[in-house]
């Protein structure tokens, strides 16, 4: 039963990589140079999910930011995610597992886990994250960048990926930077950090 499935989605590659030649490989194993590539801090520019639970919780955030810090030993990343959520700052981390060989990301939440396969793209200054990227009903493309305004060809890549997918622009939803109110929470969080770092 496998077969014929994989006889027909090989003969629709030529057809994807006419059509974008952005087609996301999703198989790409995630190594040191790709964590050190994701390392620091990013902002979430956009995102269009299909799966209801994600598609709800995304439409609440008006804007996010978040800190990486990967263990290469451990595979693991130390996540610190600030989110503004209607007119609250929100804080939290939490550890991601890394699954190098399927190239997923993973964090254990409301008793289930939750993945997301890394996508890098040429530039290193923007990454994604798709959700059930086989699945026509649940998929989902969330959009990463160092800074909180993107490019248009950044923003490109995005839609390229989005397309290859089979989802619209019409289903993207956007952050927007003006509303965040979590800067001084994070100027408290670095301070504390840096007295810490004096006391040791």
């Amino acid at each position: 039963m496998a077969l014929p499935w994989a006889l027909a989605v090989l003969s629709l590659l030529p057809l994807l990589d006419a059509q974008s030649p952005a087609c996301p490989n999703f198989s790409v194993p995630i190594t040191n140079a790709s964590l050190d590539q994701i390392s620091g801090k990013w902002f979430y520019i956009a995102s269009a999910y299909r799966f209801p639970e994600y598609k709800k919780e995304a439409s609440k955030i008006h804007a996010s930011f978040f800190y990486f810090t990967p263990n290469h030993t451990e595979d693991t990343i130390l996540l610190r995610e600030y989110m503004t959520l209607g007119d609250q700052c929100f804080y939290h981390s939490t550890i991601l597992k890394v699954q190098r060989e399927n190239a997923t990301l993973s964090k254990y939440e409301n008793g289930r886990e939750h993945y997301g396969q890394l996508i890098l793209s040429k530039d290193p200054k923007i990454f994604m994250l798709a959700s059930f990227p086989e699945d026509k009903q649940n998929m989902g493309l969330s959009f990463f960048a160092d800074k909180p305004e993107v490019t248009p060809e950044q923003m490109q890549q995005f839609y390229d990926y989005l397309t290859c997918m089979g989802m619209d622009k019409s289903e993207v939803m956007y952050s927007d930077e003006k509303k965040n109110l979590c800067l001084p929470l994070e100027k408290q969080h670095d301070e504390e950090r840096k007295k810490e770092k004096e006391r040791s």
